[in-house]
């Protein structure tokens, strides 16, 4: 299976360079897409609810601090994805690759996954709550 560095490295070398917070967006939502249409997950790293929407904390660990990204910026080996997942993070990237980082943002964040993991806390207010994959599946499987 792919890391979570795999999959950034791999977008950033499709998308070229983006800002931190495009990348975590568009990590995530490969995540979620492949969980509805391969049935299973591209990477095993947890996903939180942060108050700005889905982050993969070891991601964020590596990019911290930084903007824009570039690639070659995020450690990951893009060949370690099998076809059937390159396949599934080009279809992510043809859909969500060119909108803005502020456009997939708010989308995020008006999307259960997000919404339910951040019951309880106030708009701002730091949460470790993972979105948890299941749920991921099931919304995002009734949208398909």
């Amino acid at each position: 299976m792919a890391t979570v560095f795999d999959v950034a490295a791999y977008i950033l070398e499709a998308k070229g360079s983006m800002t931190a917070m495009k990348l975590q967006k568009l990590v995530y939502y490969s995540q979620a897409w492949s969980l509805v249409w391969d049935e299973q997950p591209l990477f095993e790293e947890k996903i939180k609810a942060w108050a700005n929407g889905p982050v993969v904390g070891v991601l964020y660990s590596k990019h911290r601090g930084r903007f824009k990204l570039e690639p070659g910026d995020i450690q990951g080996n893009p060949e370690f994805l099998s076809k059937d997942e390159r396949e599934t993070v080009d279809a992510v990237l043809s859909f969500y690759g060119d909108r803005t980082s502020q456009w997939l943002s708010d989308l995020t964040h008006s999307e259960n996954p997000w919404k339910d993991a951040r019951v309880g806390l106030e708009p701002g207010e730091r949460g470790e709550v993972e979105i948890k994959p299941a749920f991921m599946a099931e919304y995002y499987g009734s949208l398909h």
